[in-house]
Formats: structure tokens, C-alpha cells, sequence
């Protein structure tokens, strides 16, 4: 009996073989600009990580799984590395900072592929009572007013990382009332509305809000619920600095949640943490407040970084109604004895439902470290209140002596609080919910972005996820620390296309040393890079090489998809 023999055509065999993973001419022929072979690949979506090469072609993830040798015209051996999303830092200040440098080796070389920018304020808009103001763009002074004009902006000017924005609620406020404390009427409030359904168009992601200081502050939470249905209008998500993280953080997170509820929107707490040492210990209800929300249908998360310190100002200790006006009028009541004994009294405890960085440290100014660029910067707030106090016949009230200090710095101090805890940072962070941000800014360690003393979670806020918390501590697991800065935060933001390994998405993409991650910045000598970050990948472009900067800007504006309107009347 004779064998049947079956007879292909030759692109039938090729189908085949390509099929069988064999590896054939055609497969071989420098298909792909970029492969990374051998790597442990953790995709971004919590899943465990697997061995597999990766393929880029122009700005997208080409294939994921097993490439045929020699596919890219550069290869690059990750054997012994990790692959996973470029990270996404959900809570970023380089508004401005990307304006003047756009290379953001700060965030780079933490792995950061975008950034979230706006708390409260943002980039635009600028109009009516708010004026726009100059920015250095090159040899140009631009005056921004939009947030279209600011994506324009950054895409001329060229930025090595991709940039989301919030509309802050501050700007809108502030375009209609200026530095008025004064109740906006109903035609106030609907030109505020008018303001954030433009820049919702323009492409911001959603709306966020600082309420602990004017001008959020003076937002009533049925304000906030007006404004937040114009962004589910849009499809956006409002993210909040909440209005008390010490004595009233738990009416603050019920405001938030009440606000959510009622708009029908996505909520994300901003820095989650409570920052009173009175209250220490009682994460575990702000957790099981969340989680109850969570259970009747209310999409409320959280973002925190990895640090038990966080970054305000001076002013912040000064009372709420000590800010109308601006800082001109800030500056005279400074001045003014009369307003600086009612001061004193409600910095010492006789104002309520104020956060009060005083109170909430005990009092204790060595818990208060300059971190602004003058003569006191990485000095604590005591050792300055001793410098100031030498030659004086009698001790000075250590408020006059703050209280001078900012009249000295034109009324902005730039301070990091130590004020919350280990514990309940760390339950805070393992919530599924609860993602990372660095709350920080694209410094530099050289150049004209190295200035101050700042929070040294500005270098170090991933890689000190990944040293500390993964593989030192054991909080989280890797993939879960992974998702929890990439595809976590995609989802919050409702970007479809970034945040996992997938092919068709864009390539942002982290190449990273598991076992020599770290970050090296500490409060007192903020200016050092971090270590164990290999590559940086952005749309398809390298950006970090060896750990070395190409100077290579591929990043893009990211505006916000409006959501499509049903077809109808």
C-alpha cells in the first residue's frame, strides 16, 4: 500500500512552518525595529510573569511571546531582567517643569512613561480674572490659555515622556472669582461649568480638586457635584486631595465618596494617608469606608507613594481666611500684629474643620524640613527658629519667627511634613484599589532643574516600590506592584492603549534589574538618581539606554476621548 503524500503550495509550506514556530528566511528578516529577548515579562495586568521576547514596530508593540532570531534590526538581551508597562505616575506636578526641560530625567529614569499632571491646579485654563502667565518655551514666551494650548505646546517643544492632565478646579474657580471668597451666584457657577465642559473637549481626563486650602476650599460639595456631572458628561473621572487628612479625614472621604455617588462619576483619593498623629492607626477604616462604597456600586480608588513624608508649604500652616485676596493681602496680614494674634490662636487649635500641618505634627517643628530654594533649605523648621532667635535678649514666639520667614520668601515656604505612618501607609498600598503616584515633579540632578531641597520621592518613588516593598519587605508581589503602576492607573484613566504588553498597544515600555532596583534620594541629599533601571522605552523610542539618557523626546500629549453620543433625537 502506498503512503498518500499531500502537496502544499510554497506559501502554503511557509504558512506552516511559521506555524510550527520554525524559523524561516522570511521570518528572520529584520521584520521589527526592536526586539527584547529573553526576558521575564510581566504584562502589566497582575498575571504571573513568563519568559518570552517582545517586538516594537514604529511606536507599537508588535508581538509578545517567542520571536524568531534576528527579527530585529537592534536586539537587545534582557536575559536575567524584567519587562513590563511603562509606569504610569498617576500623581505628577511637571506642568511647568516640562516646559523648560522636556527630557524629565527625574521620571525617566524611574521607569515613568506618563505622567498625570493637575491637583487642583493645572496648566490652563487662564482666562477672565485668572491671568495667563509667561512661560520660557525655548527662545519664546508663550501665555497659555487652554488646555488645547498646552498640549500644542508640549508637542512643539518636545517632551521625552507622554503627559495626561486633570482640569483643576482651582483654575475654573479662579478664571470666574478670582481671589474673592465670596459665594459665586448662579450665573457664576454656570461659566465655571461652561469653563471645565472646554477643557473636558480639549482633553482632560477629568477634573481634580486641592480642598484643604482656597481656592478648593471654598468649593461646597454641591458645587463639587455640579461640576462632576459635567465630567461624566465627558466621560472623566475625578481624582481629589481631600478636604482633611488629619482630624476630619474620615468626613473627607465620605465627602468624596458622597460626591462620586451622586455624579454618577469615577473617584480617585489623591495621597491616600492620615497625616494626624491622633488618628494613627485607623487606616483599616478608611479601608473598610471605601470598601463599603465600593460594595453599593461607587467606583471610588486611591493612589499613595512610598513614603511617610509629604511635601506642602509653610503657608499652609496660616488659616484659610488669612489667603483671600492673593498673596499681596496674604503678605499684609503677616504684617499686621492685630492679624497675627488671631492667627496664632487658630494655628494653636481654635479653628475646626481645618487641616492644621501644626497641630497634626504636635507642634513639633523638627518634623518640618525646608525644602524651598533659599538659605534654609534641608534645614529643619527648629534649627531655623534657633538660627533666627541668636542675639535676641528674649526667646521670640516661634510662630512670629514663621510668620516672618514668609514675608521673607514672598509668602511660600516650601516644607516636607513628617506626619503619617509606616503601618498605615503599607495597608493602604496592598488595597487592589490603590495604586501609586509619586505626588512628585521631572527635577533634575543637574542643570536648572536641580533646585531646592525637594521631596526625594521626585527620584525614587518606583524603584523604591519595586527595592523596598517588593523584593526587601515582601508587601507586595511583583505583579501586583507592577499593575498598581501601569495598567491600574490606564484603567482609572480610561486609556485603552497603554499600560499593558499587548501587541497593537503603544510601546512604553521598563526594562528593569529585580534584584539591584533602588532608589538612592533621601530627604537631605534629594539630588540622586536611582539604580536597576536599564531601559525606557516611549512610543517605540529608546530613551533610556544603559541607564544613560538619549536625549531622544518621543513623548506625546495624551487628550482624553470624549465619549461617544448615542445616535437619536
Amino acid at each position: 500500500m502506498k503512503t498518500q503524500m499531500f502537496r502544499f503550495a510554497p506559501a502554503s509550506w511557509i504558512a506552516l512552518l511559521w506555524l510550527l514556530g520554525v524559523n524561516t528566511a522570511l521570518a528572520a528578516d529584520n521584520r521589527y525595529e526592536l526586539v527584547l529577548r529573553g526576558a521575564k515579562i510581566v504584562d502589566g495586568s497582575g498575571n504571573p510573569w513568563f519568559y518570552g521576547d517582545l517586538a516594537i514596530q514604529g511606536d507599537r508593540i508588535a508581538d509578545v511571546g517567542r520571536i524568531p532570531a534576528s527579527a530585529g534590526k537592534r536586539e537587545i538581551d534582557a536575559r536575567g531582567l524584567i519587562v513590563a508597562p511603562g509606569f504610569i505616575d498617576m500623581h505628577s506636578h511637571s506642568d511647568w517643569l516640562l516646559l523648560e526641560d522636556g527630557a524629565a530625567q527625574g521620571k525617566i529614569r524611574q521607569g515613568v512613561t506618563t505622567e498625570v499632571l493637575g491637583e487642583g491646579s493645572s496648566a490652563a485654563p487662564f482666562k477672565g480674572k485668572l491671568v495667563p502667565r509667561p512661560v520660557a518655551v525655548g527662545n519664546q514666551i508663550v501665555r497659555i490659555t487652554t488646555l488645547g494650548e498646552y498640549f500644542d505646546t508640549l508637542d512643539r517643544a518636545g517632551i521625552s515622556v507622554n503627559v495626561a492632565t486633570y482640569v483643576g478646579e482651582g483654575n475654573i474657580w479662579q478664571c470666574v472669582m478670582g481671589h474673592s471668597f465670596d459665594r459665586p451666584d448662579g450665573v457664576q457657577l454656570q461659566k465655571m461649568k461652561e469653563l471645565l465642559g472646554e477643557a473636558m473637549r480639549d482633553g482632560a481626563f477629568g477634573m481634580s480638586s486641592m480642598l484643604m486650602m482656597p481656592p478648593g476650599s471654598l468649593a461646597t460639595t454641591e458645587d463639587l457635584v455640579e461640576f462632576c456631572r459635567v465630567v461624566q458628561e465627558h466621560g472623566g473621572i475625578y481624582s481629589s486631595h481631600i478636604r482633611n487628612e488629619g482630624l476630619g479625614v474620615f468626613e473627607a472621604v465620605k465627602q468624596v465618596i458622597e460626591i462620586g455617588e451622586r455624579a454618577s462619576v469615577p473617584v480617585d483619593i489623591m495621597h491616600l494617608k492620615i497625616a494626624d498623629q491622633k488618628y494613627w492607626g485607623r487606616m483599616s477604616e478608611l479601608v473598610a469606608m471605601i470598601e463599603a462604597a465600593r460594595r453599593r456600586g461607587v467606583n471610588v480608588q486611591a493612589n499613595v507613594y512610598p513614603y511617610t513624608r509629604g511635601n506642602n508649604d509653610l503657608a499652609s500652616i496660616i488659616p484659610p481666611w488669612a489667603h483671600e485676596g492673593g498673596k499681596a493681602e496674604l503678605l499684609a496680614r503677616l504684617k499686621d500684629p492685630k492679624q497675627r494674634a488671631r492667627m496664632k490662636e487658630d494655628i494653636r487649635g481654635g479653628l475646626s474643620e481645618w487641616y492644621n500641618h501644626y497641630t497634626a505634627v504636635g507642634g513639633d517643628w523638627s518634623r518640618m524640613l525646608i525644602s524651598a530654594n533659599n538659605k534654609f533649605q534641608g534645614l529643619t523648621m527648629d534649627r531655623v527658629i534657633a538660627l533666627k532667635s541668636q542675639n535676641q535678649t528674649r526667646p521670640p514666639d516661634p510662630l512670629d519667627i514663621l510668620f516672618d520667614l514668609l514675608i521673607e520668601e514672598e509668602g511660600s515656604v516650601s516644607t516636607v511634613y513628617a506626619h503619617h505612618t509606616e503601618d498605615d501607609m503599607n495597608l493602604a498600598m496592598a488595597q487592589p484599589w490603590c495604586s501609586i503616584g509619586s505626588d512628585g515633579s521631572a527635577y533634575a540632578v543637574e542643570g536648572p532643574l536641580r533646585r531646592g531641597n525637594p521631596h526625594p520621592r521626585n527620584f525614587g518613588t518606583f524603584p523604591r516600590v519595586l527595592g523596598v516593598y517588593v523584593r526587601e519587605r515582601g508587601l507586595l508581589r511583583l505583579e501586583d506592584a507592577i499593575r498598581k503602576m501601569t495598567s491600574l492607573n490606564a484603567s482609572k484613566l480610561g486609556i485603552r492603549d497603554r499600560g499593558l504588553l499587548r501587541a497593537g498597544f503603544f510601546a512604553d515600555i521598563t526594562v528593569f534589574d529585580p534584584a539591584r532596583v533602588m532608589d538612592h534620594s533621601t530627604y537631605t541629599e534629594p539630588f540622586q538618581y536611582n539604580e536597576g533601571i536599564h531601559y525606557v522605552i516611549v512610543n517605540g523610542k529608546i530613551v533610556l539606554d544603559h541607564e544613560t539618557h538619549t536625549g531622544a523626546r518621543p513623548g506625546r500629549a495624551l487628550r482624553h476621548r470624549q465619549p461617544e453620543l448615542p445616535l437619536g433625537n
